[in-house]
């Protein structure tokens, strides 16, 4: 192996390490409700959940539209949640992500 060759695997070596080393219990709990969302993509009764609208609670039938709309913005809310949490957990701010990362879990509910 010449030098290059070496300084190269020491480099990957050294940034698989560093990366390993930043994945604490919120990057966790992320990888874990990500990977629930992947399942539950399967399945079409288990979408992120969204507050009731007024319509709604004014006894108002919701049209097909209404109900895609709200599909694609729970999981847009959702989306935002989770990509809140990952800055945060890359910003070192463990507590603070783990409550995003709770917030998440109870719309999945």
């Amino acid at each position: 192996m010449n030098l290059s060759t070496v300084s190269l695997v020491v480099y990957i070596a050294l940034g698989l390490g560093v990366t390993s080393a930043h994945a604490g219990p919120c990057g966790d709990e992320i990888a874990q409700l990500e990977k629930a969302i992947r399942q539950s993509e399967s399945n079409p009764v288990a979408v992120p959940t969204a507050p009731q609208s007024i319509g709604a609670q004014l006894r108002r039938q919701p049209t097909p539209e209404s109900v895609r709309r709200a599909e694609v913005d729970s999981r847009a809310g959702l989306d935002a949640i989770l990509s809140r949490a990952k800055a945060l957990d890359a910003g070192g701010k463990t507590a603070q992500c783990m409550e995003l990362v709770g917030t998440a879990k109870l719309k999945l509910e």
